[in-house]
Order: structure tokens, then sequence, then C-alpha cells
């Protein structure tokens, strides 16, 4: 069955680089975060993005966002913002516990699952975590758009 994971508030951006949502959410709603600030930047005259580097920053932001729920207690809060060429996409949750890759099986084989922490480490130029001071922690990855 289903679960109802809420869909995040969407702040009214400051400035179309930048997008913040508080409370729960689904991947696609962090997705779509993307989507806004990637294509609002890059109407821009000159300003390009590649396809298959948005493609990498979706996949980085659905598995952070699937890692938070899963493994995190989910979502509490989440930012998508554009510095440069780069796009930082922050997800929130309310586990203190850091991510870990799974162990290989006997023949060497990762085991059922397990798979969301490598993609986000090797799509990502820079992937760090820190703790909140009201408990929980914050994942940052930086995407490459070009």
């Amino acid at each position: 069955m289903p679960m109802d994971h809420g869909t995040a508030a969407l702040g009214a951006p400051d400035h179309p680089d930048r997008l913040h949502g508080d409370g729960p959410c689904r991947p696609a709603d962090v997705r779509s975060a993307v989507r806004r600030v990637v294509c609002a930047c890059c109407r821009t005259p000159g300003v390009r993005y590649d396809d298959a580097a948005l493609s990498d920053a979706l996949l980085v932001a659905s598995e952070l966002t699937t890692n938070a729920i899963l493994h995190g207690g989910g979502v509490t809060e989440f930012d998508v913002g554009l510095d440069g060429r780069a796009l930082h996409v922050s997800v929130c949750d309310q586990s203190d516990r850091l991510p870990v890759l799974r162990e290989l099986d006997e023949r060497g084989r990762r085991r059922a699952g397990g798979r969301g922490w490598p993609i986000v480490c090797r799509l990502s130029e820079d992937v760090r975590v820190a703790d909140l001071p009201s408990g929980g922690k914050r994942i940052t990855a930086v995407v490459p758009l070009s």
C-alpha cells in the first residue's frame, strides 16, 4: 500500500535560483523544485545546462528524499539552489544516523536495497552531512550542470 508523505509547502523564492520546502514531502516534490530552479535560471540568454546533468540532479534529489523517508524518519525540510554551474540539493531528516554503504554478500554483490547512497556519491562532485542543532541531519549534494 502506498504511503502518503504529504506535500511540501514551497516557500516563495527571493531569488529564482533557490527554493525551500518545509515539512514532509515526496521525491516528486524535490524533483519539481530542481526543475523549477534550473529552468528559471537557464532562461537567461547564454546560460545552458546539459540534459544528462539535469537527469543526474533529478536522480540525486530522488535518492536523497527517498533515503530520508525510508531511513531518516521523514523529510523535515529541503533546499534547492543554483550556484554558478552547480546545483545544491539539501534534504533534512529526523535521524542522527549517518548514511552507510551496505555490505557485500558472500558473492560480492550488494544485498537488496542500499543503492541510493552510492548513486548520490557517484553523481555529485561534493556530498556533505551535517548535524542539525535540533536533532537530525542535513545532507547536501552538489551536482554539476555542465
